[in-house]
């Protein structure tokens, strides 16, 4: 089943053409990973899925639905959830604290009924710490529920950006980079826990990522974007051997 479909999308800023007719399905239920070199137009894709950037062409297809045009808050509405390549958590707050931010679609109660803290709103809040706790324990991070973000390693942080986006209970998860800056031990731990996700959880990843050995591990399809056009697609095995992603990273020496 075709969960995602972008069609001929074409992003623009200025005179500058970030993508360029790209197109590509993503099925439910897959890893998907988007790769190129540096420039080659990955997390303007993954803006125009979440709705960050709105392309000047293309059509965006979610579930049947067109999403080109929508905003980011309603995409987030409808289970489309993400990370960030630069961690993007209120650093001032605490795990918890951050995750249950990532609740707040599922958040009902006003104002007065919040002041007060009875009834509805207090059943709710309950339920939500304990889908909250539920993440916490599947990502590992008991120990660091009550610590200040901004106090964590790097590891640590990026750890906690994809609990909050689990909070959301989305339906695909889009991750940009989600293994940068990490040493080897942190890369190994975020592609298990990226791959838990995918098989226990039941939800659809998009991940963009430079480590070409994590990708090739996890992934269960590939596209490959190089300034600004897709030059490949298929299995990690398939567009591994392409000439034109071989050319694309290593370049083509003229004999």
């Amino acid at each position: 089943m075709i969960q995602l479909s972008c069609s001929d999308i074409q992003l623009n800023f200025g005179g500058v053409r970030a993508l360029s007719g790209v197109s590509f399905e993503v099925r439910k239920g897959e890893i998907f990973a988007i790769i190129g070199p540096n420039g080659a137009g990955k997390s303007s894709m993954l803006n125009c899925i979440s709705g960050v950037y709105t392309p000047q062409n293309g059509r965006i297809i979610f579930e049947d639905t067109d999403i080109s045009s929508l905003p980011p808050y309603q995409r987030a509405k409808m289970g489309i959830a993400r990370s960030f390549q630069n961690i993007a958590l209120f650093k001032g707050m605490t795990v918890i604290d951050n995750l249950m931010i990532g609740r707040h679609l599922h958040q009902h109660a006003g104002l007065l009924q919040g002041g007060i803290y009875l009834g509805p709103a207090r059943n709710e809040e309950i339920k939500n710490r304990g889908f909250v706790e539920e993440i916490i324990e599947f990502l590992s991070i008991q120990s660091i529920r009550n610590k200040i973000v901004g106090t964590l390693p790097y590891g640590f942080q990026k750890r906690v950006e994809l609990a909050r986006a689990l909070a959301l209970e989305p339906k695909i998860l889009l991750l940009d980079e989600p293994m940068a800056g990490m040493n080897h031990e942190e890369t190994e731990d975020m592609a298990r826990f990226i791959v838990e996700t995918n098989g226990e959880r039941g939800i659809t990843v998009i991940m963009i990522e430079h480590d070409m050995g994590v990708v090739m591990d996890i992934s269960n399809a590939v596209c490959v974007l190089d300034f600004g056009k897709k030059i490949a697609s298929g299995t990690p095995e398939e567009v591994q051997q392409d000439p034109h992603v071989i050319k694309a990273y290593l370049g083509e020496e003229d004999i």
